[in-house]
Formats: structure tokens, C-alpha cells, sequence
């Protein structure tokens, strides 16, 4: 068996899966429960001034009979006590001491809330701080959450306030919802964050009762915009991780986090480079026990690619992610059709006749079967006959021997430096 043991900005725990700061970390209880099935560590939920919570708070989006394929939340930080949550801490890390318990904490942006806020955690025994600079609803309002993390300035400010006071490692939660999350991760970085985490939800309206309209979730009839999460989120969060990951002005470990509900999911993420994973929403749909699932699933792999350690995925698969204009201009796939698995549902030929490039044929073989194929000279390699097809190797998409490789970038290299001569020999 592999090594499973990781570690981030110096806190070590046993296997990469952690808990993200939410309802399932809520309370000593949980956490405990959590560590007992198996979970390397987890982000307690986001600590500050107790709050008045609504209901109801939760709604999902459910596709194709699949539930809770999206996740929208409204509810907000901690609303228990502030010297409860640290006893619970305390006595969690007594009994677990093995495992990573990281405080998400979050303040009005004032220097001396966040010390104090600093020393009260740390004095409880966690191994690190998590700022929550991303929670989209409610605290937002009030000045914090991803009012502060949409704004680089505030969160160099005040993850440089934390570190003044701060014993343990700082972790710096930032909000998908901006423009470009490199900037807020380049903010943290300057002001002394010791890892970022990310991303934390998008900002979302669930959907509208079409009985009474109101929208979903409603408080006494009335809606408001929340947190978006789960599996429909996974590519948002994978590219933003990336993003940062092959970034050199973010130097730091990434504790990635959205839509991870598999030992996959995780590995995927760590091959982008996260050097750990935080999971919230798949805990909230099948419980905790999917912490053994996604330990022997990781463990497995591994041995399978010849892989000593977990940390051995961090960062693989970065330098094959590239802007646009680095990639091959000619290289080309076409679409091949395997009439043994082919079930003649059609679905391939529509979706290439209404929407792409109109290149796959009906025809009629000599027995009188109809058959489709692809007429690969006007195939421009799409993909999508392959992505409808229901049927299981039916579609193979074959790359073919092409020109020399030429980019974008090059293309455009080459025509300036044409341009340049014709400029000099004129």
C-alpha cells in the first residue's frame, strides 16, 4: 500500500481528505464521529461573532435522476458560541492528535478583531487558521466573507494583520466569484498566507416554485442569492486550482476544494496541483463513511501507477495545462464509428446535423442494414457524436498523423517577423 500521509504548509495528516469548513464539522461531536470513520482533517466551521441563522437554508439541483448534482446553501458562519466551538477543539484534538484541525475563522476587516479572534484559536490547539474570505451570502452584507475576498487589497491587509499575530500556519480561503482568482491568491501571497484554499461557493439562485414563485429556498415567501456547490462545480474548481498552481507568483501550497465526491475527484485535483482536498458537499448527501471509499480508491491507484506516496500526484499533470495560443493548430482527431457497439439510437448523426458540421452519413450496407459513418476528410474532431453516444466504445475518436506542430503563438511569431523583414527591405 501507498503512503497516504500529506502534508501542507507544515500540517500533516494522515491521508489528503479533509472536511471543508461547513454543517459537518458544526460541532465537536461531528468531528469526532468524522476522524472515528477515517478522515485525515478537517476545517471547522467558520468561527467569529455567534449569528441568527434562517430557514429554511438548503436547496439542490437535481439532473437527469441524479440528486444533488448542484448544492445551494444560505445558511452562514457558526451560530454557537464562540468559548464552546474552542472547548470542543480542544477536547477533539486531545483525543485525535493525529489529525489535522484547522479553525476557519472570519472578522470585520478590523486589526484588532482578527488578533484577537488569532490568539483565542490558537490557544484552543489547532494546527492552523483557514480566512474565510469567500462566503458569498449574508455575511457578504456585512462587510465580510467575499466582500473582502472580491477585493485584493483587503486580503493582503488582513491575512498580514493574521500573520502578525498569528503561531500556526495561515490558510487562505478565496471566492470563486471574481474575474481572475490569481489576483486574490497573489494578494494573499503578499501579505504572508502560507497556503490558499479554494474555491469556496458560487454565488447562486437555486431556482423559482413554479406553483407559487417563489424562489427555492424562501424564508416566510422571500429569497436571496447563496452558495453554490457540489459535483456540478468540479470543472470551475479544477481550473481555478490550475490556474494558480502553474502561476510562479503564488509560490504555495493549494488545499483544493468544489465538487470533490471521489478518490477521482481528489486525484485529479492533487494532479493540478492541491496538495491536499477539502469535501462538504458528497459528506452531506451519503454521510461520512465515503472517507473509506475514497481512501482504498486512492490507495489502489497509486499501486497501480507504481506510486510510493500521495504527494508523489501533486502538481503532475500542471505543466500540461497552457493558454490557448500554446496549443497544436494541427493536430487533428477524427471520429471512427464501431458498428459492433453501435445501437443506431441516432443520437450521434443529430447532434452533428444540427449543431457541429454535418460529416456523418446514414447510409445502407449491402444486406440492406442501415449504418452511420463519419466522413472523416470534412470531420473537424469536435468530439460531440462521441459525448452523446450512449454506447460504450461506439465512438472512438483517432488522432491522425498530421502537419509539423505549429501553435498560435508561433503562427503569430512567424507572421510578425515577416511583417518586420518586408518593413526593412522596404
Amino acid at each position: 500500500m501507498a503512503n497516504l500521509n500529506v502534508e501542507i504548509t507544515g500540517i500533516r495528516s494522515p491521508n489528503p481528505f479533509w472536511l471543508a469548513s461547513a454543517p459537518p464539522t458544526n460541532s465537536g461531536y461531528q468531528v469526532q464521529r468524522a476522524f472515528e470513520a477515517g478522515w485525515g482533517g478537517v476545517v471547522w466551521k467558520t468561527l467569529g461573532d455567534p449569528i441568527l441563522n434562517v430557514t429554511s437554508r438548503f436547496a439542490a439541483l437535481s439532473y437527469s435522476g441524479r440528486r444533488m448534482a448542484g448544492f445551494n446553501n444560505i445558511e452562514l458562519i457558526t451560530d454557537r458560541p464562540l468559548d464552546v466551538n474552542l472547548k470542543e477543539i480542544t477536547e477533539t484534538k486531545k483525543k485525535f492528535p493525529d489529525r489535522a484541525i484547522i479553525a476557519s475563522v472570519m472578522v470585520e476587516p478590523k486589526r484588532e478583531k482578527w488578533h484577537e479572534i488569532v490568539k483565542r484559536v490558537e490557544d484552543a490547539g489547532v494546527d492552523g487558521l483557514e480566512l474565510n474570505f469567500g462566503c458569498p451570502h449574508g455575511m457578504a452584507e456585512r462587510g465580510m466573507g467575499a466582500a473582502s475576498g472580491q477585493v485584493p487589497q483587503l486580503v493582503e491587509q488582513q491575512t498580514y494583520w493574521v500573520k502578525e499575530a498569528a503561531k500556526t500556519p495561515v490558510i487562505v480561503k478565496l471566492t470563486p466569484n471574481i474575474t481572475d482568482i490569481t489576483a486574490t491568491a497573489f494578494a494573499a501571497v503578499q501579505g504572508g498566507a502560507d497556503a490558499v484554499s479554494m474555491i469556496n461557493t458560487i454565488n447562486s439562485l437555486m431556482g423559482v416554485d413554479l406553483d407559487t414563485w417563489q424562489t427555492v429556498p424562501h424564508v416566510a415567501g422571500l429569497g436571496t442569492h447563496g452558495g453554490y456547490c457540489g459535483p456540478a462545480v468540479k470543472p470551475i474548481a479544477l481550473s481555478m486550482v490550475a490556474e494558480c498552481a502553474r502561476d510562479p507568483d503564488i509560490p504555495v501550497p493549494i488545499s483544493g476544494i468544489g465538487g470533490i465526491a471521489t478518490w477521482k475527484d481528489a486525484a485529479e485535483f492533487m494532479l493540478m496541483g492541491a496538495s491536499n482536498v477539502q469535501v462538504c458537499t458528497a459528506v452531506m448527501h451519503h454521510g461520512f463513511s465515503i472517507v473509506e471509499d475514497m481512501i482504498d480508491g486512492l490507495n489502489h491507484y497509486l499501486d497501480e501507477k507504481g506510486l510510493q506516496s500521495a504527494s508523489d500526484l501533486i502538481g503532475k499533470s500542471v505543466p500540461k495545462y497552457k493558454n490557448w495560443g500554446e496549443l497544436d493548430l494541427n493536430y487533428r482527431t477524427v471520429a471512427r464509428i464501431n458498428e459492433e457497439h453501435c445501437i443506431h439510437c441516432n443520437k450521434c448523426y443529430i447532434a452533428c446535423e444540427d449543431t457541429a458540421h454535418q460529416c456523418i452519413d446514414r447510409l445502407v450496407d449491402t444486406s440492406g442494414k442501415s449504418i452511420l459513418r463519419v466522413r472523416e476528410e470534412d470531420c473537424v474532431g469536435c468530439n460531440l457524436c462521441s459525448l452523446v453516444c450512449p454506447s460504450d466504445g461506439a465512438i472512438t475518436m483517432i488522432p491522425l498523423r498530421g502537419e509539423m506542430p505549429l501553435t498560435w503563438n508561433e503562427r503569430q511569431r512567424k507572421i510578425s517577423g515577416l511583417e518586420a523583414d518586408e518593413i526593412t527591405i522596404s
